[in-house]
């Protein structure tokens, strides 16, 4: 029982944190991202390929796909409430995303020990065909996500 009582409180937090994110990213926002499901050490997201987002090719800009991978790592890593950035990623491209295609950015945790962390980003389209591979590798900073009321 006090398992599932912390495993609720984790779950509560990663949502009050990532509500608290949610509220100041303007770059999530504007590019149409949204917030599926937040847990501790995970996250997923959706991305609507727009026409705007398309390059010479008619294939979604490479860019578009690395933010909608990113958010995802975001939120998976500063799920604990405490402040976390990115200090580094890498990312395999493995089809291209088309105007209309749905994205879909599931973060998980590998592994976490002191203030570095490593997690994985897939990002499938609506049909579950792999687009991308995402690796994050987070670091811990000062300050807590969830910011204090004055």
């Amino acid at each position: 029982m006090h398992k599932q009582a912390s495993d609720h409180a984790a779950q509560e937090l990663a949502e009050a944190a990532a509500a608290s994110m949610l509220s100041r990213d303007s770059a999530t926002a504007v590019l149409g991202i949204a917030l599926l499901e937040v847990g501790p050490g995970h996250a997923r997201m959706t991305m609507t390929v727009r026409a705007d987002m398309l390059n010479g090719h008619r294939s979604c800009h490479g860019g578009f796909i690395f933010a909608l991978a990113d958010s995802a790592f975001a939120f998976a890593c500063n799920s604990y409430n405490l402040n976390t950035v990115g200090a580094g990623c890498t990312i395999d491209y493995l089809a291209p995303g088309r105007e209309g295609d749905v994205l879909v950015a599931e973060a998980i945790e590998q592994a976490l020990a002191g203030k570095s962390g490593v997690y994985d980003v897939r990002v499938c389209n609506q049909e579950g065909r792999a687009i991308a591979l995402f690796r994050g590798k987070s670091i811990r900073v000062a300050g807590e996500v969830i910011q204090e009321q004055a």
